[in-house]
């Protein structure tokens, strides 16, 4: 940063923030200190989901764990609020926000991987795709989610539901430690030996209690998979066989499944590009001759308009979710439930078909398998029994549209909700008080607290899916 920059910034909420203080400040950066009139600043500021047009104060794009601490130190002394980035996929929009200071991590892309003892250690800048090519080259893998641009630091401490939740359980399961700044700046180890309690905290609470600067991963066993999609015509009566065929496959099977307008894909028949289909995206991590025959259920439900699955290497499913990756607005609506029943599967093939934009997509990932093997009170992901998760995921082109396309989807939302039971934190919007305490439940939710209380008294960190501290004695 040129020191030489006006630097003097007036923000709304009255608080200044003087050339020389921010100068002293930017000289201890070994990363890199971007503001407003950078011709940086436009494009450093955006994140993924356009709709949030925010104007940060001052973005840190930090070089390691001493510069995360530094930007720490230096927002609470100037009194001002942080936003924490990773790979800018937060559907709430909180890797940004006006007058604030963004602790940027996409630059923190270290890692090693150990093939022999199937350990990694990774920065959270890395995205998914980057870490599981990467681990690729090894025949290996660790369960990330299903888009390759999603930084690791939001996908973890979220939980990590993804392609291998039914073989391998969720991201948090492989999760072995983790280097963590505190709310005062410190750099601790979380691990079922050090701090436990933290260590419980970040796998599934968010960044509440503390930034991870550094992970240790297990790495699995992961090369060539039955993978691949699966487009059969949208019926009420295929919906439900595509359900009930994923809940009672083998665990090394997991799906993905979405109701979808069909990309005018080469290979799909021109005559169904833009129409509504039901698309499965099956992983079947195990003997491929076994994940041939677990994708036989799902082949008898219907004659498929398109069948595009086979063996493939587990990377190329990121290719998949392309439409993903790129930058757009968007609003969606989540929730798990045991089960769908017939009037939502109704209100989704509707909803869909009827849709403002071509691009809405009801979602629905069948979940179990080694997932919910572990106790909901393991870690602050706390709806491990839930077999299905539903989104109503509406992408579209215009930001000015936000409001009318979240009325929509509220109402897209409404008509399913009936069968909701919780909901994952990575996949709430900015949806209130409530539905906080839908992904947290009584005593997950106090537990939380108790720990917040004890590493972020203050709330520090509360530009997320804020758990509140608790009070002393409450």
């Amino acid at each position: 940063m040129d020191a030489a920059r006006p630097l003097d910034m007036f923000l709304s909420s009255g608080t200044a923030v003087a050339a020389t203080e921010l100068a002293t400040f930017a000289s201890g950066i070994r990363g890199d200190v971007i503001l407003p009139g950078d011709e940086r600043y436009e494009d450093a500021r955006l994140v993924h989901n356009r709709v949030y047009d925010r104007r940060p104060a001052v973005i840190v794009r930090a070089a390691d764990a001493e510069d995360v601490a530094h930007a720490v130190g230096f927002a609470r002394g100037m009194d001002l609020q942080i936003a924490v980035r990773s790979g800018g996929h937060s559907l709430a929009g909180f890797g940004t926000g006006d007058d604030v200071l963004v602790i940027d991590l996409s630059s923190m892309k270290g890692l090693h991987i150990d093939p022999e003892r199937r350990v990694a250690w990774a920065q959270p800048g890395l995205t998914a795709g980057e870490y599981t090519t990467a681990a690729a080259a090894h025949g290996l893998a660790t369960p990330f989610g299903d888009a390759a641009s999603v930084g690791l630091g939001g996908l973890v401490t979220g939980g990590g539901i993804g392609w291998l939740t039914r073989k391998h359980g969720l991201t948090i399961d492989s999760l072995l430690a983790a280097e963590v700044v505190t709310a005062d700046g410190r750099r601790v180890i979380a691990s079922h030996a050090e701090n436990p309690d933290l260590f419980w905290a970040i796998r599934g609470g968010g960044g509440n209690v503390g930034i991870v600067t550094r992970f240790q991963f297990r790495l699995h066993p992961v090369d060539v998979v039955i993978g691949g999609a699966l487009f059969l015509p949208p019926t009420p009566e295929i919906v439900r066989g595509v359900i009930d065929a994923a809940k009672a496959a083998p665990d090394e099977l997991t799906t993905i499944n979405m109701i979808m307008r069909v990309p005018p894909l080469p290979m799909i028949a021109a005559e169904h590009h833009g129409k509504v289909s039901v698309l499965v995206l099956p992983v079947f991590a195990g003997d491929l001759m076994a994940g041939q025959a677990a994708m036989a259920p799902f082949r008898a439900l219907a004659e498929p308009i398109a069948d595009l699955v086979g063996p493939m290497p587990y990377v190329g499913m990121y290719a998949l979710s392309d439409g993903a990756t790129a930058p757009h607005a968007g609003v969606t609506r989540s929730m798990f439930a045991d089960d769908l029943d017939d009037a939502s599967i109704a209100a989704i093939l509707e909803f869909v078909e009827t849709s403002p934009t071509p691009l809405a997509i009801g979602q629905i990932r069948i979940l179990g398998g080694e997932m919910a093997r572990i106790g909901n009170d393991a870690t602050a992901f706390a709806h491990r029994d839930r077999s299905v998760m539903f989104a109503a995921i509406v992408p579209f082109e215009d930001p000015s549209r936000v409001e009318e396309m979240t009325a929509w989807t509220d109402q897209f939302f409404a008509a399913v909700r009936h069968d909701a039971r919780g909901v994952y934190a990575n996949f709430l919007a900015e949806d209130g008080e409530a539905r906080i305490h839908e992904a947290y439940p009584a005593e997950t939710y106090r537990r939380l607290a108790e720990i917040k209380r004890r590493y972020d008294p203050a709330n520090v960190f509360h530009l997320n899916q804020n758990i509140r501290p608790a009070r002393i004695g409450a």
